[in-house]
């Protein structure tokens, strides 16, 4: 299949393409575009996730078909501002979420416009009169401010939301609200409205524990909003990855498959009002209580992992452990220093696998094979972490050819190319896949590749070692055989 060109952020609910991949251009809309009114929203509910560091929104909304033409394509409008913010887009049928998601793309409008789409198209075109019922989720990145920015070491954090109170749509929506789940009860700023806006004459947010609700509200034209915004405790780290680079390294001589994860961390938490002291931090360690510092990471590994390795831009760091049975393997780790807001961190990990709990013969063909990881891994942390870019690389053995790839990850590239290591003639064959906005929860998403590796080319490196040697000896050979000693001329008689 092939992928669209994107001006911001490509989304597709499953990714399947060899490695041939193009890109299609297409027209960019004028920034005057509306979508046509082929729709209307009869019921929607949003709900607003907001019990980690980023946002998770999803959106079940009745929808139909108001035309007298069978319709296919149904538009989601952002504002410009925070389309760069989104990612994770899938779209499925809510009564059937058991099939694959519907196909999602951007809609390249004028970079100068205030308002930028979503297009979503149905698997068939849905007929006239006829409903459907969706299920949109997405998460938006940095949706969190502290508030304040500046905090002393040892107080609570605080930070604001803001949102709409109607949910982003580009047709008349008839009936919706929006519910809002926070992590805790602290919660000392609420936007209200009006009890006149609430079609029940109630006024909003209604409150129930940790779940604030904005609605019902009766007919609302495309485009609507109403801004408001929720400020509330969250005393912890606002982890934002800026880049995580992921290898994944096939041997087959070695039965072995190798990973590496490179991270660049940022903690968007509200920064320290004086400098950071070394006494208070270590008095807290005592009864440990909340804070937004990064004090430790979690890696939950895959079973049968070993031979782990923490390292950052000093060096080995030793404030790590691993635990590892036949039920779990997990790592544990601790950087060199409390990460508190608008600090920053990089290092790496690693770990080894056995290659046969990862790699399998094709059925009915002795030189293929089906590579089967997680797309990316990371930290597992209570708060959430957020990935602003994520490139894997699945470096395959010398001579693998015919690569196939398929993930529901949404990705918005994809590429070969070759990694020269120690021995190669040519270098490996390397597939490089990029995906932009994700977050922790994609972790768990599967990469499965398939690729030929000819019985020939298992010898390449062996031969090319034997080869090596036996040109070294020949050399040493010939060297030694040489004349290179001065002797007395004989004189001629």
């Amino acid at each position: 299949m092939r992928l669209p060109r994107l001006a911001v952020l490509a989304i597709a609910s499953l990714v399947s393409a060899d490695v041939n991949t193009t890109h299609e251009s297409r027209d960019i809309l004028p920034s005057t575009f509306k979508p046509a009114q082929h729709f209307r929203n009869v019921n929607l509910v949003r709900n607003i996730n907001l019990e980690k560091s980023y946002a998770r929104e999803t959106i079940n909304v009745v929808v139909e078909n108001v035309d007298a033409q069978p319709q296919s394509e149904y538009f989601l409008p952002f504002e410009q501002r925070s389309l760069g913010r989104i990612g994770g887009l899938e779209v499925k049928d809510k009564k059937d979420p058991e099939k694959a998601g519907f196909l999602v793309d951007v809609v390249e409008v004028d970079p100068y416009g205030s308002t930028q789409y979503y297009k979503i198209t149905f698997p068939s075109a849905l007929p006239s009169k006829e409903q459907l019922t969706l299920s949109i989720t997405y998460y938006t990145l940095s949706a969190l401010s502290p508030l304040p920015a500046q905090i002393a070491q040892t107080d609570k954090q605080y930070v604001l939301h803001a949102f709409s109170a109607y949910a982003p749509s580009a047709y008349t929506t008839s009936k919706q609200k929006t519910k809002l789940k926070l992590p805790g009860v602290d919660v000392p700023d609420a936007t209200t409205l009006p009890a006149e806006l609430n079609a029940d004459g109630k006024e909003d947010p209604q409150k129930q524990g940790t779940t604030y609700t904005y609605g019902p509200y009766n007919e609302l034209p495309a485009g609507a909003v109403q801004d408001v915004s929720v400020r509330y405790e969250f005393t912890k780290p606002l982890l934002h990855a800026t880049l995580l680079e992921r290898d994944i390294e096939v041997s087959h001589w070695g039965s072995n498959i190798a990973l590496e994860e490179r991270h660049w961390f940022h903690n968007r938490a509200a920064t320290l009002k004086t400098h950071f002291s070394r006494v208070t931090y270590q008095q807290s360690a005592y009864y440990n209580p909340p804070t937004p510092a990064l004090k430790e990471m979690r890696f939950p590994l895959t079973i049968g992992s070993m031979d782990p390795y923490f390292v950052d831009e000093i060096g080995n760091v030793s404030t790590s452990r691993f635990r590892s049975n036949i039920r779990e393997a997990n790592l544990e780790l601790k950087p060199r220093y409390p990460m508190f807001g608008g600090w920053n961190y990089s290092f790496k990990v690693g770990w080894n696998n056995d290659l046969k709990g990862f790699v399998r013969r094709a059925k009915g063909a002795s030189d293929q094979y089906v590579l089967k990881v997680p797309f990316f891994e990371g930290p597992k942390q209570a708060e959430g972490v957020e990935y602003e870019r994520v490139v894997t690389r699945v470096i395959l053995p010398e001579g693998a050819m015919n690569i196939h790839f398929e993930t529901t990850v949404p990705l918005v590239s994809n590429a070969t190319g070759l990694h020269p290591t120690f021995m190669d003639t040519i270098g490996r064959t390397t597939l490089t896949l990029t995906a932009i906005n994700m977050v922790d929860e994609f972790r768990d998403r599967d990469l499965i590749v398939t690729y030929e590796y000819p019985f020939a080319a298992r010898f390449r490196k062996p031969l090319v070692f034997f080869a090596g040697l036996l040109a070294v000896f020949v050399v040493s050979w010939v060297v030694g055989n040489l004349d290179v000693s001065i002797g007395r001329k004989q004189k001629a008689t």
